[in-house]
């Protein structure tokens, strides 16, 4: 990586931003790899997927305003909070199973929080937004359950979310047969996707995956389909 960074010029030229997107499309494609049972690509993938944590360190290590990092403070970093939420191996904590185990992780997730912030910390805290909306919604509801919030919060197809005024996508929407405000009709419809989400959380699956797993179907539908003409 070294080496790549100072004699290629395709390497030296990236940043932090510019190898944004490789990170998030080698994770897609080393999840492809564990849908579809192939080890062997999966190897391949999470070997991309290093390289991606690499290149970032790589970047910052050539800071020189006191924020940079190496591959190494990222190995210490992981280290460290991995023996810090883990009380039970690396302490005298006892715990009664795995979901006493994440309890304990959230507890201690969100001391560390307040310590930084000096302000009550959130179970909501540190959900990353950019992130798909339907896996969102999912560690929201993830989140908050663990927290102990009460499930009928996430029932919002009785009080749906305000229109935002961003509905998406302006174009042609097809003969939906609603009539009544199109704000209206797109909050409600969230309303709904979120509350499959949480329908699929009840049911012990995970929604992205659910999701997924049926558009895997769908194409496969499709494939034959087009075989079959």
């Amino acid at each position: 990586m070294d080496r790549l960074r100072t004699e290629c010029p395709w390497d030296a030229k990236q940043t932090h931003a510019s190898l944004a997107p490789y990170l998030l499309e080698e994770t897609y494609e080393a999840l492809e790899a564990l849908e579809n049972d192939d080890l062997a690509a999966l190897r391949e993938e999470l070997g991309d997927v290093l390289l991606q944590v690499l290149f970032h360190a790589r970047v910052a290590s050539e800071r020189t305003d006191g924020t940079g990092f190496t591959i190494d403070d990222v190995s210490d970093g992981i280290a460290g909070k991995l023996v810090r939420r883990h009380p039970h191996v690396f302490s005298d904590v006892a715990v009664s199973g795995a979901d006493e185990v994440k309890q304990n992780w959230d507890t201690i997730k969100a001391a560390e929080r307040q310590a930084v912030s000096g302000m009550r910390a959130s179970a909501l805290d540190g959900v990353p937004f950019a992130q798909p909306a339907l896996a969102l919604a999912a560690q929201l509801q993830r989140r908050a359950a663990r927290a102990g919030v009460p499930a009928d919060l996430a029932d919002l197809a009785s009080d749906p979310p305000g229109d935002t005024g961003d509905t998406g996508d302006t174009g042609d929407t097809g003969d939906t047969g609603d009539t009544g405000d199109t704000g209206d009709a797109f909050s409600q419809i969230g309303a709904q996707l979120f509350a499959l989400v949480a329908r699929a959380r009840e049911a012990g699956h995970d929604p992205e995956l659910a999701l997924r797993a049926a558009a895997r179907t769908y194409r496969d539908r499709v494939l034959a389909w087009e075989q079959a003409r």
